[in-house]
């Protein structure tokens, strides 16, 4: 009977002792692989539109585990196209659109951010995209992942605008303003740009492909203050490289005035270039293009490949060529409401660069066969060959705006 006794004793202490064990599992924190499943994205999407055209800002927070590489998609909600990007890799079939990561940004650790921006148009609507997702994860839905980054991140949100945005504005403005820079819509020196990449109201774009062009901010060469753009550009369309104002140039009319200051390394090519392209809201998106071919000035239209003035012999004895070596003021005007377009080399009207309604023989014609006049709705300086031509060119003190410009 005492035998059966002691075992009794022992059982019932062995059953104490497990319940103490598993008591004490059940306090212990719960091993690192728990949070894995709180995983997600936040995307903040700001954009800036006008009429058939618009801009976008965005930034996309990593709320899981680090990437090394990530695209987003989204769909749009209305007829919206994109034409072209920065900072990121954008394609798109129907509404549906891809955002795909560049060398720089490849890298997104946990709670980290990449900024991306892109310029697109649009006929009937342009509501804002709401369907993000990171690499296959849907972003702002996940209210547990949401709420950490935001704290984390509120340090890096908030002095971003500082740098990008204040001193924009005050350098340009107040501090030696290019000559007849004031009330223009662009108004830029790049005294506020740090050396490297353009940031803040220039942004490096090149449409469809890229190689080995590049756009930084140079501090060897400038027409005034003591830093310029500076264009590589390669021979070979996907070497081509532009910096793109961010400003709402669809707002500037009916008559758009620029002047841009040019510095450029090689004369002007036998083959088609192009220095300067805008955007024409009136031709499908479509560029406008500010240019050479046959060693001479010319303008160029995207959507049929009219020239002003005409590839004859006359008509490119009627151009100019860009001096190389030297700061060149390089100025024009656009009527938006008829045709009209007037082209200045320091100071001289270009014969063969004037647009009027009066066809003239060797130098019109062809700009003529489309009836609705040009409205740009946006400005990029850069390089672009569509044959083998390579250039280093500079540009400095840039203006555009609804009122004549000098030089």
């Amino acid at each position: 009977m005492r035998a059966r006794r002691e075992t009794s004793l022992l059982f019932a202490l062995l059953a104490v002792v497990a319940g103490l064990v598993m008591a004490v599992t059940d306090l212990l924190p719960a091993p690192p692989g728990h949070a894995a499943a709180d995983t997600g994205c936040r995307v903040v999407y700001t954009p800036n539109q006008w009429g058939g055209g618009f801009t976008a800002q965005v930034r996309v927070t990593n709320l899981g585990p680090a990437l090394n590489g990530w695209t987003l998609r989204w769909t749009f909600g209305g007829d919206q196209r994109v034409t072209s990007a920065w900072n990121a890799t954008i394609g798109q079939t129907g509404t549906a659109v891809t955002a795909t990561n560049v060398a720089h940004n490849a890298a997104l650790p946990a709670g980290g951010s990449a900024d991306f921006g892109f310029q697109g148009t649009w006929t009937a609507s342009n509501p804002t995209p709401v369907d993000f997702a990171l690499n296959g994860v849907p972003c702002n839905g996940s209210a547990t992942p949401t709420a950490t980054p935001t704290v984390t991140q509120t340090p890096t949100v908030t002095p971003t605008p500082t740098p990008t945005v204040t001193p924009t504005v005050t350098p340009t403005v107040t501090p030696t303003p290019p000559a007849g820079c004031s009330g223009a819509v662009v108004c830029a020196n790049f005294e506020e740009q740090a050396p490297g990449a353009p940031s803040g109201d220039w942004q490096v774009v090149a449409p469809d492909c890229r190689g080995t062009g590049t756009a930084t901010i140079d501090t060897a060469q400038a027409h005034s203050g003591g830093k310029s753009l500076r264009i590589s550009g390669g021979g070979g369309y996907c070497n081509h490289i532009f910096a793109a104002t961010t400003k709402n140039v669809g707002a500037v009319g009916p008559v758009v005035y620029a002047r841009v200051w040019v510095r450029h390394t090689t004369a002007l090519p036998a083959n088609h270039i192009t220095m300067i392209t805008m955007a024409d809201q009136n031709d499908g998106g479509r560029d406008l293009r500010v240019g050479g071919q046959n060693g001479a000035l010319q303008w160029n239209r995207q959507s049929d490949d009219a020239t002003l003035p005409e590839q004859s012999p006359t008509g490119v004895a009627l151009s100019a060529p860009l001096p190389t070596g030297r700061w060149v003021c390089l100025r024009y005007r656009i009527d938006t409401t008829r045709p009209g377009m007037s082209t200045w080399l320091d100071d001289q009207e270009v014969a063969g660069l004037h647009l009027d309604e009066t066809p003239t023989r060797d130098i019109d014609s062809q700009w003529l066969r489309r009836t609705t006049p040009p409205r740009p709705v946006t400005l990029r300086l850069g390089w672009e060959s569509y044959g083998n031509d390579a250039d280093t060119l500079w540009f400095d003190d840039v203006a555009l705006g609804s009122a004549p410009v000098a030089c």
